[in-house]
């Protein structure tokens, strides 16, 4: 596998003022959805593959600048040892079934999160508030399948509006890809998770800890 390095990884908290974008790192928080305790250090930044990046911030810019809208980012690279350490908290114990095949939570090292190829995004309004996008970030349904799962990209149980909400994002940040060439794929279960191809990503070995510059890393 080829090897991503450090260098290839860029830090979206930079560009917040220049693009308009919200970092809300929401597993360096204890109140986030999914797991309830903090994954990642109080100070961990966020950071994207330089390729996912490019996307990233070309779609906060239209937003801005043709909705008035707020580019919000939840989460990029989430290394090999974060992934772990998600599996241990006590939501996951509390729930084995997660584990499970099919799994609702990715194995450590699996998935486009451990290459800084994937992508958690939301929308805000002129006002501070978030889209509504029918399920918040990180809603874990009970069932992976399409009619089941609220979070999942056909489900067809939600209002007009939340559809229009969804197809905004999912359409401004495919234009933003296709305006810096650059493949992305919107991940079906998850309305917030777009990421470069699994071809593209599995191509590349997932990051460590250790693979990391002092300020890149995400645990204390």
């Amino acid at each position: 596998m080829k090897k991503i390095n450090a260098t290839d990884l860029v830090c979206v908290n930079d560009y917040c003022t220049s693009h308009h974008l919200i970092v809300r790192l929401d597993y360096a928080c204890t109140d986030n959805l999914l797991f309830g305790e903090v994954i990642y250090r109080p100070d961990a930044a966020l950071w994207l593959h330089k390729d996912l990046a490019r996307v990233v911030l070309c779609a906060a810019q239209n937003f801005y600048d043709h909705h008035g809208l707020r580019l919000v980012v939840f989460d990029g690279l989430r290394t090999v040892e974060a992934q772990a350490k998600m599996l241990t908290t006590r939501r996951v114990l509390d729930n084995p079934h997660w584990l499970e095949k099919p799994a609702l939570l990715s194995s450590p090292g699996s998935g486009g999160h451990p290459r800084a190829m994937a992508v958690d995004v939301t929308l805000m309004d002129e006002a501070g508030d978030l889209l509504d996008m029918g399920t918040p970030f990180d809603y874990l349904a009970t069932s992976p399948h399409p009619a089941e799962n609220p979070a999942h990209r056909d489900y067809q149980g939600h209002v007009p509006e939340i559809m229009r909400n969804r197809d905004l994002l999912t359409r401004g940040m495919l234009d933003a890809a296709e305006t810096v060439s650059c493949p992305l794929w919107p991940l079906p279960q998850e309305w917030w998770d777009f990421r470069l191809p699994p071809d593209v990503y599995g191509q590349y070995a997932p990051l460590s800890e250790g693979d990391l510059l002092p300020a890149q890393k995400l645990m204390a």
